[in-house]
């Protein structure tokens, strides 16, 4: 009976992660840094002597305190900016404010190439190589609990459970493309589709007491789901030919210019999933469409394997 191994880092405490993840959405990193993440924990593992390969990563999200403030009468919020230190002067040096978030995150990695005497070693390692300042989604790592191999069998219901079980309470970050593909089917564009799912109307009503209250809603449309829908980042889309830039920090590998790759994703409580690849993203690259993007796992076509990462 063939079975997985999962690598379950939990309640990672970051902060100062960065939350501008796209030219024109604040919130929830993007799905690039979590998996840039468990690339970075995969190099740093094969350097401790490890033949290990992250295949896929599921994000959980625990907590999250996006660095923002909106008065009670103000319409839009206002970035929260850090205090930088003086100049020679005394004046305030300038910057360019950045989107930043505190969060407390589970990743959920699946691996290749540990062996079950390995198992307490590369748990260690794991502990190690975050203790030693790694930094993800760019915050730092503050605190985490204890990592831990899981092992899941092919139709073992128990094992996916016990798995669950860790991320509660959580909600797990999932892909809802199709939610898009369906609205720009009927005529909108994709902004426009978009934005039909998160804005948010304001009206307000007079109680029994003759007061005025405001409410908040998204557009109730019976066709839609009642899910906590986002934007999410899922990756680059190439706008240039392969070549070469002036200056360009690797002269080994080809430049290309590329833009953000913006859909929108879903967050969903662990239990109200059957198997452990509805959680998973993976790396693809579409050379039709020139596209880097992160995926869902599940949606990996089985003729199309070799072009997932």
């Amino acid at each position: 009976m063939s079975f997985r191994r999962i690598l379950l880092v939990p309640h990672l405490k970051i902060h100062n992660a960065n939350a501008l993840s796209s030219p024109f959405t604040i919130g929830f990193p993007a799905v690039t840094a979590w998996l840039g993440a468990s690339h970075a924990l995969q190099r740093k593992l094969v350097e401790q002597g490890f033949q290990v390969t992250c295949n896929a990563t599921g994000i959980v999200s625990h907590e999250f305190d996006v660095q923002t403030y909106r008065g009670s009468n103000d319409f839009v919020s206002s970035i929260v900016g850090t205090g930088n230190p003086l100049d020679k002067s005394g004046e305030r040096s300038s910057f360019i404010e950045e989107a930043r978030c505190h969060l407390d995150v589970s990743l959920i990695i699946e691996i290749e190439g540990v062996t079950q005497e390995q198992y307490a070693a590369f748990e260690d390692t794991v502990t190690h190589i975050l203790n030693a300042k790694m930094k993800i989604a760019g915050g730092d790592v503050c605190t985490f609990a204890s990592p831990k191999i899981f092992i899941i069998e092919e139709n073992n219901e128990a094992d996916f459970r016990a798995l669950k079980r860790k991320l509660m309470p959580g909600y797990v970050l999932i892909e809802r493309r199709d939610l898009m593909i369906e609205a720009m089917e009927s005529g909108q564009d994709a902004m426009d589709a978009m934005l039909d799912y998160l804005a948010i109307h304001h009206t307000c009503e007079q109680n029994e007491e003759k007061e005025v209250v405001w409410i908040n809603r998204r557009k109730a449309q019976s066709n839609k789901p009642a899910g906590w829908i986002v934007p999410v980042a899922t990756g680059f889309h190439g706008i240039s030919n392969l070549g070469e830039a002036k200056n360009q920090r690797d002269s080994d590998t080809p430049h290309r210019f590329a833009e953000s790759l913006v859909t929108l994703g879903e967050f969903k409580m662990p239990h109200r999933f059957d198997t452990v690849d509805q959680m998973l993203w993976s790396y693809q690259f579409d050379s039709v469409n020139n596209q880097y993007q992160c995926v869902p796992t599940q949606s990996i076509p089985k003729n199309q394997e070799d072009e997932y990462i």
